[in-house]
């Protein structure tokens, strides 16, 4: 297709080479090239016509991407790459620091507007989808309370936290909803729950030969500001296991609002996902918001953007009347 979006990726971990498969899905999308910090020519992409450079000669394609998809960490990477990148292209991040967002999204907000490009941040589903459903159902319902809860999947932080431990030679940690919690959520009666009282924590762990499983464990579950406060499970596993059953990404949620309306009648909203892979699925949803981010800026709408900016219209390659016609 001669009018196709022309797409850029920053990075090519996990997200990089997911948002490459959601890419393909997409006729009305080309990708040109993939940025990375190392050496280009040690990657092994195999994709023809798409070329590999290093991040350093970005700005040597303004004129060729239209959208530049930013595939990097929020901890060090996006926070640098966010305002650099929006200075000279149309930018997608998943930045998901939920306390820092409104810092990121005035840098970001600054270098777009002098740029004149637009820049949608914390594109994903928490923040990003759930965002949204969080604001849909207190708009609607706004007597209420709104409960997020997460899993079961698997946390990439908590299972770095788990292999950081003496003695561990490998590890995972599932994130899992307590079944009593959404089921008191759902039930009307808007309780108060903390975290823990929402969450348990599934570890698996390939302990090194020679040291006492009994120490890891502790170790484990009295690790502040990961598991001290949760009801914590440890399982030893063999590292064929680990490899065999935990080496995919899955993960999901849900989102609940519940509220009352009129004099007194219970009503409860729901949002959930179900996910395979993690990083796929948000790979899928960045590439849903570039062409947004496309498509804002041929309207000359410049600037920072979130998911609560962008009308849904802008997400789809179809048209509006057909959007009218088969799903309103």
């Amino acid at each position: 297709m001669s009018n196709q979006i022309k797409v850029g990726i920053v990075g090519y971990g996990n997200l990089g080479r997911g948002t490459i498969e959601a890419i393909k899905q997409c006729s009305d999308m080309e990708l040109v090239a993939i940025f990375t910090r190392r050496a280009p020519e040690n990657l092994s992409i195999n994709e023809p016509n798409v070329e590999v450079l290093h991040i350093s000669s970005a700005e040597e394609y303004k004129d060729k991407i239209e959208v530049m998809i930013l595939c990097g960490g929020s901890a060090t990477d996006l926070p640098d790459q966010g305002p650099y990148f929006a200075r000279m292209f149309n930018t997608i991040d998943s930045y998901d620091t939920h306390a820092k967002i409104p810092e990121y999204f005035s840098v970001v907000d600054q270098a777009a507007k002098e740029s004149g490009k637009t820049s949608i941040i914390s594109v994903g589903w928490d923040p990003g989808l759930f965002s949204l459903n969080r604001l849909m159902a207190e708009a609607i319902l706004p007597k209420g309370e709104t409960y997020t809860f997460w899993g079961k999947g698997l946390s990439q932080g908590h299972s770095d936290a788990i292999r950081r431990v003496e003695g561990v030679a490998g590890g995972v940690q599932y994130t899992v909803p307590i079944d009593e919690a959404i089921e008191k959520v759902k039930s009307g009666v808007n309780p108060e729950l903390s975290t823990g009282e929402k969450h348990r924590r599934v570890c698996y762990v390939v302990a090194e030969e020679g040291y006492d499983q009994a120490k890891i464990e502790h170790d484990i579950k009295t690790m502040p500001n990961y598991f001290a406060d949760y009801d914590t499970e440890v399982n030893f596993i063999t590292a064929e296991e680990l490899k065999e059953n935990h080496s995919k990404l899955p993960h999901g949620g849900f989102v609940i609002r519940s509220g009352k309306s009129g004099k007194d009648n219970k009503q409860i909203i729901e949002f959930s996902l179900n996910l395979e892979s993690n990083p796929e699925f948000t790979a899928s949803v960045l590439v849903a918001y570039a062409r947004a981010a496309y498509r804002l800026n041929k309207e000359g709408q410049a600037g920072a953007k979130t998911v609560f900016e962008v009308a849904p219209v802008y997400l789809s390659p179809r048209s509006a009347e057909d959007l009218r016609r088969d799903l309103l």
